[in-house]
């Protein structure tokens, strides 16, 4: 009987304050003797450029502590794959010391990415082939404006399953896809021996068994370690797996975790404050209004639109006068979203304002759980371009009233069109989700324009008459 032991996170989201513990565990069960072999993995959203480190260093930071977990293998989430530019991704991967292994993703070529294997086989001491196979969140909307091409699920299994046969003894997944489409695939196809999931933040604590597939997950945030055990007989064949997880809470500190915990926010705090953007006059001093009619401005500029919305709950802190640095723009607005074009009719407008309007008093105070990091509330919705009269329900457009056949266009975010506040967007909207800059970068870009640092103007002039 060969004794198989499999360690794995999700989701960490650059939580950070939980490395240090997490390291220790898995490098001291690398070591386990009681076992044959163990292995690694992690499925996804390891990074979250929330965190000003991962922010400053495009993920490299991250990428040097995976390093030091020793993982086997492991596929990337959307936060990978999305919140970061395309050439962000193509590089991200460029010092890792562990495979990444993605079978629904390609380059709009139809490629495969440099930086990844679509399936592998890992060969155990005691000679059992167990068969990789990664997917993530098939998400086209915002996979294919970031120039990939994300490939469905059932559509990677038929084409992968095929070409693996006969090679493997065990098969297991890596996946980023959420509990529920782990369910289909379990459901769906009975050569999974195990599934190591992320993305839903779904909490196993001994796994979840459906049919005969075995799927695990760890919850979010490195909450939690996975710590699964697989016995396989002599003909390597999985005759018993065993998951559960490990709380982080309960593993040991040592005196020097919160200083290495509070040097990496440190490390990218500093990086940051050295990236100057603009030089804010007096009037956006702790005034929240004054940065959400300069941010609508900076998704309309960047949307090509005349209208726009925003949230007040977005903005955690508010802008100052003088000298506006990147780690200012990562403080107020950590979330990686990106700005959306949407395209509706002038009853559809109508149709979502009235959403808005209904919904104001409740999205005030509504706490944002669940729907990743977007803030702590929801708050107030501001329009740019868009006023309401309540009492006879009327909508005016740039002043005019709007013209129920006409079509408009408006600056959304990703956020709204996904969360279930305001259906419109989502089921009549001609949405184009805008990359590779998101929410935070578009509103820099523009006040380095609108209010530029001194000298900066001349600097950009002089360049101008050198290249002409």
């Amino acid at each position: 009987m060969e004794k198989i032991r499999i360690l794995h996170t999700n989701d960490l989201h650059s939580h950070f304050e939980h490395f240090p513990k997490i390291g220790r565990y898995l490098r001291a069960a690398q070591k386990d003797k009681s076992v044959d072999q163990v292995f690694t993995f992690d499925a996804g959203d390891f990074m979250d450029r929330s965190h000003p480190l991962t922010d400053a260093t495009y993920g490299q930071a991250n990428i040097k502590l995976m390093n030091s977990f020793h993982y086997d293998a492991i596929t990337i989430g959307n936060n990978e794959g999305i919140s970061n530019s395309h050439c962000v991704v193509e590089k991200l991967f460029d010092h890792a010391n562990f495979p990444v292994i993605l079978a629904n993703l390609r380059e709009e070529d139809g490629s495969m990415p440099h930086w990844a294997v679509q399936d592998k086989i890992l060969l155990t001491k005691k000679g059992t082939r167990i068969g990789l196979i990664g997917l993530t969140a098939a998400y086209p909307l915002s996979y294919e404006p970031n120039h990939w091409h994300v490939k469905m699920l059932k559509e990677t299994m038929d084409s992968v399953l095929p070409k693996m046969k006969g090679q493997y003894d065990v098969l297991i997944l890596i996946t980023h896809i959420g509990l529920n489409m782990d369910n289909f695939l379990a459901k769906n196809y009975p050569e999974i021996d195990l599934i190591v999931g992320g993305h839903s933040h779904d909490l196993l604590p001994h796994g979840k068994k459906v049919k005969n597939v075995w799927i695990t997950q760890t919850g979010k945030w490195g909450n939690y370690v996975g710590d699964t055990y697989m016995e396989i007989d002599d003909n390597h064949h999985v005759q018993k797996i065993t998951p559960h997880v490990e709380p982080t809470s309960l593993m040991k500190s040592k005196p020097d975790d919160e200083e290495t915990i509070l040097g990496y926010r440190q490390k990218g705090k500093e990086i940051l404050s050295h990236e100057l953007v603009a030089d804010l006059p007096e009037k956006y001093d702790n005034d929240r209004e004054a940065a959400l009619q300069v941010s609508m401005d900076a998704i309309a500029n960047f949307a090509g639109t005349k209208l726009a919305m925003l949230s007040s709950g977005l903005f955690l802190t508010p802008f100052k006068k003088g000298i506006l640095t990147k780690y200012d723009l990562q403080r107020a607005l950590p979330h990686s979203m990106h700005v959306v074009r949407s395209t509706l009719k002038g009853s559809d407008l109508w149709r979502l304002i009235m959403e808005i309007e209904k919904n104001r008093h409740f999205l005030d105070q509504f706490p944002l759980q669940g729907m990743s990091f977007r803030g702590k509330i929801f708050g107030q919705m501001y329009y740019k371009g868009i006023k309401f009269d309540p009492m006879s329900r009327v909508v005016f457009v740039n002043g005019k009233e709007v013209d129920p056949y006409q079509e408009y266009q408006i600056a959304v975010l990703d956020h709204y069109v996904l969360v279930p506040f305001f259906p419109t967007l989502a089921i009549v909207g001609d949405n184009d989700f805008l990359f590779p800059q998101f929410l935070r970068e578009v509103i820099g870009d523009y006040l380095a324009k609108k209010y530029p640092l001194a000298g900066s103007e001349n600097n950009g002039r002089a360049n101008e008459q050198q290249k002409s």
